[in-house]
C-alpha cells in the first residue's frame, strides 16, 4: 500500500491523502480460474432429448365442432368474471356435458365439482373446479388436461375456445382406451391469479406424470411461444414434455414454434414470473405446459378466432397426450438449465462459471474491507450505513404487502395477473401513488433515521464504497446458493462497481453514475423484457409490481434481498456524487500516525526522492 502524507514536524498525526483501496494485481490472479471453468462449461453442454410421438392419428378431434361449441358456449355465458353467475352457470354446464358421455363403466367419466373460496380480478370469490375422470387401462401415473372457462372481458371467444376443445377431447377419449387414466380439469380464476389450478395441484389425490394446459387455442394472429412451459418458482417444465407439445404442433399445424429465447430464459429463471395457469401446477411439482395461440400475454376480450388455429392447436395436444399416453413416465424434475441452439447449458455448469466470474470482485472487495479496517476507517458503521440504505426499499415492500394483508387493495392474489385482468382503476392508481408515495417518504426520513443510529449522511469516500460492494456481493452469494441465475443479474456490477469503490479509479460524478448504470442494466433489460412480452404499459408494469408484493409472490426473505442488493446501489450513487480526494489535499476522516521518523519528520524509504515509489507518489 502506498501513499502520500503531510506532515507539520515533529509528533504530528501524517493524514492519507490518496491511497490504493484495491488491489489490481489480486484482482487479475483471481481471474485465473474463469478460463478452467469456460472449458468445462464448454464440455457441460448436452444434446437435447428427442420428443415423444404418438402413431396414432389425431384427426378424431374435430375442428368445426369444437368452434361451434365456442360460439354457442360465448352467446350463452358473455359474462363470466370468475365466480359470477355467468362462471358457475357454465361450469355446470360443462359438468352436464362430461355427464353425458356416460359413466366410466360404459367409456365416460367420473365427474364431481369442488367449491373454495379464493383471490381473483375481483377479490375473494368463491370458485369452482369441475374434474371430469376416465380410468386407463393400466395402473401408469394418470394425465391431466387443464382448462379455465372466466374472463376478464364480455365475450372473449377466444379465451373460451380451451374450454370447448376440453369438452371434444372428452368426446374423443369417451370413445378409445388409453393406457394412462386421463383427468379433465375445468377451472376458474385462470383470467388472474390461478387460483383453481393452484387448488388443484394442492388437493387432488395422487401424483401426475404431466399436464397439458389449453389456453387460447383459437385466436386469429398467432403470437409466439405458442408453448409455453414457465413456473411461478425456479425452473420450467421437462425438456421432455415441452419437445413432446412442440414437436405435436409442429406437425399438425405445419409451423415450427420457435424455442424460447436466451434472454427469455434467463429472465424466467432468474426472476420467476408467469401468468399462465400452468406456472402454479409446474412451482407444485406437476410438469406441465400450456398451449396458446396468443402467446405468454393471452387475447384480448376482442381477439378474432380461427377455426383452422382451433383445430390445428386442439389436435396437436391430442396428438401429445396419444404420445404422452404410451410412453414411460417422464421426469419430474423441473428444467433449470438453458438451451442454447440444439444444446443444454446445465444449472450446474452455469452455477460454476459464476462462481468463478464472482470470485475476483469478492475477494479483491474482502481486501478492501481489510484495509477499511486496518485504517480504523469504521468499517462496521459504514456496513450498518449501508444496509440502512436499503430500508427504504424494504419499508415500501412491507408497505405493499400490508395493504395485501389488510384487504385494503382488494385484491392481493398470490400468482401475477395477466394483462387481461389489470385494470388500471381509480383503486388501483391510488394503491401505486400509495406505495410510491411512501418510498419517497422513507427517502426524505433517511437521514434523520441514519442521524439516530450515530452515523454521517456523507458518505466516507473510501470505507462506504467498499462496505457497500462487499454487502452487494454477500447478498450474491446467498442468491447464487438458491438461485444461479438470479445472482447472474448482479455479474456486471460486481466488475464495474469496482471502478466507483476505489477513489483512485473513480471517475469524475457522471462517469460513476454511469458505471452504476451500467450495473443495473442486466435488472433493467428483466424488466423490458416482461414489459414487452405480456405487453405491459409503464402504468400496468407499476401495478403489476405492487400486486407481486401484496399478494406474496415475492415473499419476505425476497424482498428483504432485493431492499438489501437496491440499497448498496443507492449507497454507491451517493459515493459517486461525492468527489474522490484529490492528491495533495488533506483528508479530515483519516488519521495514520507515522512511525517511522527524522529529524523533521518522516525518514522512511523514498524520502530522498528518486525512487519510483516516491515518484508514483
Amino acid at each position: 500500500m502506498t501513499g502520500v502524507a503531510s506532515f507539520r514536524g515533529r509528533g504530528t498525526r501524517a493524514r492519507t491523502i490518496f491511497c490504493e483501496v484495491l488491489n489490481g494485481r489480486l484482482y487479475r490472479a483471481a481471474l485465473l480460474p474463469i478460463p478452467f471453468a469456460l472449458a468445462i462449461a464448454a464440455l457441460s453442454l448436452a444434446s437435447r432429448s428427442q420428443p415423444l410421438t404418438s402413431s396414432l392419428a389425431p384427426d378424431a378431434f374435430e375442428g368445426a365442432r369444437a368452434f361451434a361449441e365456442t360460439n354457442t358456449l360465448a352467446r350463452a355465458y358473455p359474462h363470466r368474471r370468475p365466480g359470477s353467475p355467468g362462471d358457475r352457470g357454465l361450469a355446470a354446464h360443462v359438468a352436464r356435458d362430461l355427464e353425458g358421455l356416460g359413466g366410466t363403466a360404459g367409456g365416460g367419466f367420473e365427474v364431481r365439482t369442488r367449491s373454495f373460496s379464493a383471490q381473483t380480478i375481483d377479490g375473494q370469490r368463491t370458485l369452482t373446479t369441475v374434474i371430469a375422470q376416465r380410468p386407463g387401462a393400466t395402473n401408469a401415473t394418470p394425465l391431466a388436461i387443464v382448462a379455465h372457462r372466466d374472463a376478464a372481458g364480455t365475450g372473449a371467444r377466444a379465451e373460451l375456445s380451451g374450454t370447448a376443445a376440453l369438452v371434444e377431447l372428452a368426446r374423443v377419449f369417451a370413445a378409445r382406451e388409453t393406457q394412462r387414466t386421463i383427468v379433465l380439469v375445468s377451472t376458474s380464476g385462470g383470467s388472474g391469479g390461478d387460483a383453481a389450478a393452484a387448488e388443484f395441484a394442492a388437493h387432488e389425490r395422487g401424483p401426475f406424470d404431466a399436464a397439458i394446459v389449453l389456453g387460447d387455442l383459437a385466436a386469429a394472429h398467432e403470437r409466439e411461444p405458442l408453448v409455453v412451459p414457465y413456473s411461478d418458482g425456479l425452473g420450467s417444465a421437462p425438456l421432455a414434455l415441452q419437445r413432446t407439445v412442440g414437436d405435436a404442433i409442429a406437425r399438425e399445424t405445419g409451423s415450427q414454434p420457435a424455442a424460447p429465447s436466451t434472454l427469455g430464459q434467463i429472465a424466467h429463471l432468474a426472476v420467476p414470473f408467469t401468468v399462465g395457469e400452468q406456472g402454479p401446477l409446474n412451482q407444485s411439482g406437476l410438469p406441465a405446459v400450456l398451449i396458446q395461440a396468443s402467446g405468454e400475454r393471452g387475447p384480448v376480450a376482442s381477439e378474432a378466432v380461427s377455426e383452422e388455429h382451433l383445430e390445428g392447436l386442439g389436435r396437436a395436444a391430442l396428438s401429445a397426450v396419444d404420445a404422452l399416453d404410451g410412453a414411460p413416465d417422464i421426469s419430474r424434475a423441473m428444467q433449470t438449465g438453458l438451451l442454447l441452439q440444439h444444446k443444454t447449458f446445465p444449472a450446474w455448469a452455469l452455477r460454476l462459471l459464476l462462481a468463478a466470474l464472482l470470485l475476483a470482485p469478492l475477494i479483491v472487495a474482502i481486501d478492501g474491507l481489510a484495509r477499511v479496517r486496518r485504517r480504523g476507517l469504521g468499517a462496521g458503521r459504514w456496513t450498518l450505513w449501508t444496509l440502512a440504505c436499503g430500508l427504504p426499499f424494504l419499508t415500501c415492500a412491507l408497505f405493499a404487502r400490508l395493504l395485501g394483508a389488510s384487504g385494503i387493495l382488494g385484491v392481493a392474489p398470490p400468482a401475477p395477473f395477466p394483462p387481461s385482468g389489470l385494470h388500471l382503476g381509480g383503486a388501483a392508481v391510488s394503491a401505486t401513488a400509495a406505495v410510491a408515495l411512501v418510498l419517497t417518504l422513507a427517502w426524505l426520513m433517511w437521514p434523520m433515521l441514519v442521524r439516530r443510529l450515530g452515523l454521517t449522511v456523507a458518505p466516507h469516500p473510501e470505507a462506504a464504497g467498499v462496505t457497500a460492494l462487499v454487502v452487494l456481493l454477500v447478498v450474491a452469494v446467498l442468491v447464487w446458493v438458491v438461485n444461479p441465475f438470479a445472482a447472474l443479474l448482479v455479474l456486471p456490477a460486481a466488475h464495474a462497481w469496482l471502478l466507483v469503490v476505489s477513489p483512485e479509479l473513480r471517475p469524475r460524478p457522471p462517469g460513476a453514475l454511469a458505471l452504476i448504470a451500467f450495473g443495473l442494466l442486466p435488472l433493467a433489460a428483466v424488466i423490458a423484457f416482461y414489459a414487452h412480452e405480456l405487453g405491459l404499459g409503464p402504468g400496468q408494469l407499476a401495478w403489476t409490481a405492487v400486486l407481486l408484493l401484496a399478494g406474496g409472490h415475492i415473499g419476505i426473505a425476497g424482498s428483504l434481498l432485493w431492499s438489501i442488493a437496491l440499497g448498496c446501489a443507492a449507497a454507491l450513487v451517493l459515493v459517486a456524487l461525492r468527489t474522490p480526494p484529490v492528491a495533495g489535499a488533506p483528508e479530515r476522516d483519516e488519521e495514520i500516525e507515522i512511525t517511522i521518523r527524522g529529524p523533521l519528520g518522516y525518514a522512511g524509504p523514498g524520502s530522498l526522492g528518486g525512487t519510483g515509489s516516491a515518484l508514483r507518489r
